[in-house]
């Protein structure tokens, strides 16, 4: 009988073709995704028992920190797979390591928050060193990049570079006793070292990543942000049927949080991402910036979807018109990045602008009803007519047109 192959041998990191037909997401890349879930989990939920508590402030820095931290290591893992993913062993446990982090990081989340909240000294030891041992696995792969790949060697030896004196700042962050105001005068330059790295990097000879599959990632990234969504109407229905019980109000409630998780989910793909992104990779950059307020805002629909279920327990100190703002102004931000990011990629339709200024008016007025005593129930369902008009209208246009 012939010898059975080992099925995951060094492979040579010479580049994938960015052309490849049939490219898609690997079971590596779902299970790495799944760390990211849970991350995702810790920081709304932490977030909306800052919300609850009225730490809106500090509830809001954390949240941004952490979700910056995760999703930004996400999106570096995800286009360097994207041109060299092998899937041999030493890829694999790399990529392991790089779980390990987002693990590590998401321990640390709550101590940020709790440090933050009691306004001492910032708590971000286990939080950045999770993020360092990610950057560092990416960093080596980076290199073995480099070494094998030399048509592409010096666009992998500026990544390595620069993630690397990134990673330099991070240490320092996590030595220094810091306060809330130092932390944000170092890392605010580290924040925009890394922002600026990927430019840096590829600006003469662009990594082969794949537009298709890089679309795909994301899409998929998006998914697990609205789990969060979910997530956050299932607690409210808890609240809802603990209080009262199985009633009307319960099937309004759970309408109007699935519905408002499936309405960003009909949203989103509408855009072409694929293909818009395959004619025009010059956009790479801006289309891979602006998903971080998209990720950012669907997990923050979720938080606000708790805020409303705690609020329902009597957990929340906060009145009425904090707890709409709690949904609308995510759902607002996905509204506007939305359809910025439709327009930079496939370009400026007239219609679009009426329909997400109408969303906006209409997440405004929600807040607004809110505060004028309307029921809670009634400004959720008026947030959800937001972008659920929006699908009407574009899905009428469609047939007619």
């Amino acid at each position: 009988m012939p010898k059975n192959p080992v099925r995951h041998t060094l492979k040579r990191m010479g580049g994938r073709d960015p052309h490849e037909q049939n490219r898609a997401s690997t079971p590596l890349e779902l299970f790495f995704d799944l760390t990211f879930a849970i991350a995702f989990g810790v920081a709304a939920g932490l977030f909306a028992q800052s919300i609850a508590a009225g730490h809106i402030a500090s509830g809001l820095l954390s949240f941004a920190f952490s979700m910056f931290a995760v999703i930004w290591a996400w999106i570096n893992f995800s286009w360097f797979a994207s041109a060299y993913d092998t899937d041999d062993w030493i890829f694999r446990l790399v990529t392991m390591v790089q779980m390990v982090g987002v693990l590590i990081l998401t321990m640390g989340i709550e101590p940020l928050f709790s440090s933050i909240e009691a306004g001492h000294q910032v708590d971000n030891r286990v939080m950045v060193l999770g993020y360092v041992v990610m950057r560092l696995a990416l960093v080596f792969q980076w290199l073995r990049a480099a070494k094998q790949d030399p048509q592409h060697r010096a666009t992998c030896l500026r990544y390595a570079k620069y993630l690397a004196l990134a990673q330099l700042g991070w240490i320092l962050l996590i030595v220094l006793d810091t306060s809330i105001s130092v932390m944000l005068i170092v890392a605010a330059p580290l924040f925009l070292l890394e922002m600026a790295a990927p430019m840096a990097a590829e600006r003469k000879s662009p990594t082969p990543w794949h537009a298709h599959h890089i679309a795909e990632r994301y899409s998929l990234l998006v998914i697990i942000a609205l789990g969060e969504c979910l997530v956050g109407t299932i607690d409210a229905l808890r609240a809802v049927v603990s209080a009262s019980g199985w009633t009307p109000d319960t099937a309004v409630v759970g309408l109007a949080g699935t519905g408002l998780a499936f309405a960003l989910w009909w949203l989103y793909f509408i855009l072409p991402a694929g293909p818009t992104l395959h004619r025009r990779r010059n956009r790479a950059f801006v289309f891979g910036y602006a998903h971080m307020l998209i990720f950012i805002s669907i997990a923050a629909t979720g938080t606000g979807l708790r805020v409303y279920a705690l609020y329902l327990q009597g957990q929340a100190h906060i009145g009425e018109a904090v707890v709409a703002a709690s949904v609308a102004i995510p759902v607002a931000v996905f509204t506007l990045t939305l359809t910025f990011l439709f327009a930079y990629m496939v370009g400026v339709d007239p219609r679009h602008m009426w329909l997400a200024a109408a969303s906006l008016l209409l997440c405004a007025a929600a807040v607004a009803l809110a505060l004028a005593g309307v029921s809670l129930t009634l400004c959720l369902l008026l947030v959800l007519a937001a972008p659920a008009g929006t699908i009407v209208i574009d899905e009428h246009r469609a047939r007619a047109g």
